[in-house]
């Protein structure tokens, strides 16, 4: 029976080197997550016939997360997996976010499973739920955009002279009191400059009159001269009356006919414009429209937002990463290449937006190493082989006395 019991030894302290072996193989692997070896007794009647291996516990402790410098590689701070496809289908998890991009726009680790998530509406919006699907970065230009609409803060010297708004000349400067420009966008995403004119009303009192000009643009372009934006209304104290900021619109269409780009059409926002008794300056001024763009390069937020970059200094979001908790992560079954797969055990996954639940946050440009700790591993390695030399020994002894026994 003894022989038996030291044989159980054996087989445990076996299964306890391999997975401290494993262990320390993997001490630099990102994203790894240690083990460890469970033992209990087996019992029969007065003694004990020694001893079998019960479990092999994962360690789902976080790792060390440090900066990698790579706008690809990914962390998680926090609980959580990535939702990984294979390329035979499967799903898989992972806690290593080193990811490519392919040709093809596919966002893959470096087994070619390819990261999921929820993608982006075309307008660049994402809802943190919905359908995951395979995420895939377009390699496609972003479109020009027209100015819309544009926001301009300015104060208007209240002690200028009048002036009749019948009267206005852009070329003669004594027929306005002040002008500003901007860069506004027409439906090509050719820039052209708009200036606007401003004239206080010599038959309304604390009214200032808006002309506009459109110039600029590819030669030939259209422009746009003398166009009336409508008027700013005062209070007695220099603040805007009501709301008559956003009422005031530059529209082309009426020069537009034939013309090669499309009618433009901005609404304006004067909030914050004030008549003070100060110099006529502008504080702030604002607009919507871009010219195109070609992609440059993409980053990931913390929020696991993809975000493609353009060379027109726009961004728009390709989708964002989804993350995955489980009830019992221990229960994952480890499936190699940094994977593991749902088990009953763990139970099913709880999918969700990166900081949402039990989900940590994702750190871009940093990996999450692995959580070996080096130096317990080595100390378990000289404890199980002192455990199997012991075993050993027991196995030896026994022999002794079988050997003293046949002698007799």
């Amino acid at each position: 029976m003894s022989f038996s019991q030291a044989l159980s030894g054996l087989n445990a302290q076996q299964s306890k080197l391999a997975v401290t072996g494993n262990n320390i193989a993997n001490s630099q692997t990102v994203g790894f997550k240690g083990s460890n070896v469970q033992f209990a007794d087996v019992y029969a009647q007065q003694i004990g016939l020694g001893t079998r291996v019960s479990a092999t516990m994962q360690d789902f402790t976080q790792g060390n997360i440090e900066a990698s410098g790579r706008n690809l590689d990914l962390a998680i701070a926090g609980e959580g997996f990535f939702r990984f496809q294979l390329p035979n289908g499967d799903i898989g998890y992972s806690r290593n976010g080193q990811l490519n991009l392919t040709a093809d726009g596919r966002l893959v680790n470096s087994q070619g499973a390819q990261i999921m998530g929820f993608p982006a509406d075309d307008d660049g919006n994402v809802q943190g739920g919905g359908d995951v699907e395979p995420l895939n970065v377009p390699a496609g230009d972003l479109e020009a955009n027209a100015t819309d609409e544009a926001s301009i803060s300015l104060n208007l010297d209240a002690g200028v002279e009048a002036l009749d708004p019948n009267g206005f000349d852009a070329e003669n400067v004594s027929t306005y009191n002040y002008s500003t420009n901007a860069t506004i966008y027409d439906s090509q995403g050719n820039a052209r400059n708009l200036t606007l004119y401003f004239i206080k009303d010599i038959n309304e009192v604390n009214d200032w009159e808006i002309r506009g000009r459109v110039s600029g643009g590819p030669d030939g372009a259209e422009e746009y001269n003398n166009i009336d934006l409508g008027t700013l209304e005062f209070n007695q104290n220099g603040t805007l009356a009501g709301d008559n900021s956003t009422a005031l619109a530059l529209n082309t269409q009426e020069f537009a006919a034939g013309a090669q780009f499309e009618a433009l059409n901005i609404d304006f926002n004067f909030n914050g414009t004030t008549q003070f008794s100060n110099n006529s300056t502008v504080n702030n001024i604002e607009q919507t429209g871009y010219t195109s763009g070609v992609l440059v390069g993409t980053t990931i937020e913390e929020d696991g937002t993809v975000m493609m970059n353009y060379s027109n200094e726009q961004s728009r979001a390709a989708g964002q990463i989804a993350m995955v908790s489980f009830r019992n992560p221990e229960g994952l079954n480890p499936s190699g290449d940094n994977l593991w797969s749902a088990t009953a055990s763990s139970g099913p996954e709880l999918v969700g937006a990166p900081g949402t639940g039990q989900r940590g946050l994702i750190q871009a440009s940093a990996i999450e190493t692995s959580n070996v700790d080096l130096a317990r591993e080595l100390v378990d390695m000289i404890v199980a082989q002192r455990a199997y030399q012991a075993n050993s020994q027991t196995i030896s002894t026994q022999d002794e006395l079988l050997q003293t026994i046949i002698n007799i």
